[in-house]
């Protein structure tokens, strides 16, 4: 199964939550680095999370029209700064 890692941006409802995923490929001609997100729509089962998180995300069985995918563990948490 495929697995990626990304970035909460949105937590939509309880269940959903929108993760960015950074891609990086080098150009065919041009030799430059570019650099494509793109967002998925996962299903958050037992795991806590926030905005900002650093996720791995699995894919799943479709769960509705638009989540093909799952949170699976949280890798890095945001850092809250205290002023």
């Amino acid at each position: 199964m495929k697995t990626l890692t990304g970035t909460i941006v949105a937590l939509a409802s309880p269940k959903t939550a929108s993760v960015e995923v950074d891609r990086s490929a080098i150009h065919p001609l041009y030799k430059k680095i570019i650099r494509r997100s793109k967002k998925y729509q996962c299903h958050l089962e037992d795991v806590e999370v926030s905005l900002g998180d650093v996720v791995m995300i699995q894919e799943c069985r479709p769960v509705s029209k638009t989540k093909h995918f799952k949170v699976i563990e949280v890798i890095k948490q945001k850092e809250v700064k205290n002023s």
